[in-house]
């Protein structure tokens, strides 16, 4: 969300609409490499509980680091440093929204984990669902794009930092929640 935005603040719409364009190709490949994943987890369901664990771990693992490890760089002013992009560098800021989300784990975990809720559905079902799925994904991050000027004055350093901190929190409490409801009811869901 933050490189949405940062994208559409130093880049104009244009750069921040390339930016996106990267991010939903990037979206789409995963949706692809996740659906042909479930079908191999379809194989090893029996091992249920072992991978909600890990998976379970690796979310808390990505709070304590949003917790706290990640950081904002700023300049000598106290203000954040961004890359800026010449406007002939549209393809570089499509290829970077692309591969910004790409190596997200937390991207590739979220489309996976809907597949793996849609395993059952028949392809023309999977279809729609994810389509529409990706539509409703394509339309938040331009009104993101379009509504980034909006929220310039809000975003500093100390309020990314925070937010951040909250993610993390967040994600912590998620990664607990399953693995509680893991060792709960694991044996009821068999």
């Amino acid at each position: 969300m933050f490189s949405i935005l940062k994208q559409s603040l130093n880049n104009g719409h244009t750069g921040g609409m390339a930016f996106i364009i990267g991010v939903s190709a990037s979206d789409i490949t995963m949706v692809l490499i996740s659906n042909v994943f479930t079908e191999l987890f379809s194989a090893i369901s029996t091992h249920r509980k072992p991978i909600g664990i890990a998976g379970s771990i690796f979310l808390i693992s990505l709070g304590v680091y949003f917790l706290f490890f990640k950081k904002i760089q700023v300049n000598e002013e106290g203000k954040q440093i961004v890359m800026k992009f010449r406007k002939s560098d549209y393809a570089k800021i499509a290829l970077s929204g692309y591969a910004m989300n790409t190596l997200n784990p937390a991207v590739f975990l979220f489309w996976l984990t809907a597949s793996s809720t849609f395993i059952n559905h028949t392809l023309e079902q999977k279809l729609v669902l994810f389509i529409v799925c990706l539509a409703i994904v394509f339309s938040t991050d331009i009104a993101k794009v379009m509504l980034a000027g909006k929220i310039r004055k809000k975003l500093t350093p100390h309020n990314i930092h925070i937010i951040n901190r909250v993610n993390g929190l967040i994600l912590i409490g998620f990664g607990i929640a399953l693995i509680w409801g893991l060792l709960l009811y694991a044996d009821k869901l068999k």
